[in-house]
């Protein structure tokens, strides 16, 4: 049986976007956390955590992990080629109307991930109890440069943390060729992620309206950026392993 790989060990991640018709959000989230969480991860993968755009209703954001390339490749035919996608496939595919909006990633640099909790056995909880995530989209001119990311070390992380992040996590653009076509991902784009996990939405909007970023982070990033950030305010659903 396929190993799950721990955050730690996940080199290779996805974020993915999926665009909703209205008012099936809920629809897919209650089928998501009962039939496709221990499923992808016997076949070795990792589900870091499933969200709620609080923004954008229709909006259903989640991050998946893999080893390497060569088992995300393995990972994905077994899922998706057995019997539980096959059995779900149509009631899932029926909430979307896309889910090509995927981008392929891996740790910005040794570690910049291993701080993130993601632990499903832990108590259940809900709503604002879950905290909320911050995740932000850094367009980039080129790849990721060193000098980016020692900025990102030195003070964009910190900034985060000293604006009341409980924990980060950066992640940078996967080059790889995509090994199973069946499941499109965004390409020739240059990102930087960061994850940024606040205790409540109370924490993540005192943050962004503090004035610190701004003045002290934002001036400086600019020049990398090829335009401006996207950013997410994400609600963990019940049983995601990424929580407060």
């Amino acid at each position: 049986m396929p190993t799950t790989p721990s955050l730690p060990d996940c080199s290779i991640v996805e974020l993915r976007q999926y665009t909703l018709h209205p008012g099936q959000r809920e629809v897919l989230i209650e089928l998501f956390d009962r039939e496709f969480l221990e499923t992808q991860e016997r076949e070795g993968m990792r589900v870091i955590g499933q969200f709620r755009d609080l923004d954008q209703p229709d909006l259903f954001v989640w991050l998946r992990g893999f080893a390497d390339m060569q088992a995300r490749r393995q990972a994905l035919e077994a899922f998706y080629g057995g019997p539980v996608w096959a059995a779900h496939r149509e009631a899932a595919n029926a909430t979307m109307v896309d889910s090509d909006n995927v981008l392929l990633l891996h740790p910005a640099w040794p570690g910049a991930a291993d701080g993130l909790p993601a632990d499903r056995t832990a108590p259940g909880a809900s709503g604002t109890e879950r905290g909320l995530l911050d995740a932000t989209v850094f367009y980039l001119k080129e790849p990721a440069t060193p000098g980016l990311l020692a900025y990102c070390r030195e003070r964009m992380d910190p900034a985060l943390r000293a604006g009341g992040a409980h924990h980060t996590a950066w992640y940078a653009s996967d080059t790889s060729p995509n090994t199973f076509p069946r499941l499109p991902v965004r390409e020739g784009e240059h990102v930087l992620l960061g994850l940024a996990l606040f205790g409540d939405a109370a924490a993540l909007d005192a943050f962004a309206q503090g004035s610190t970023w701004q003045r002290a982070v934002a001036p400086g990033l600019a020049p990398w950026l090829a335009r401006a950030p996207e950013t997410h305010r994400l609600q963990p659903t019940a049983r995601s392993a990424l929580h407060a």
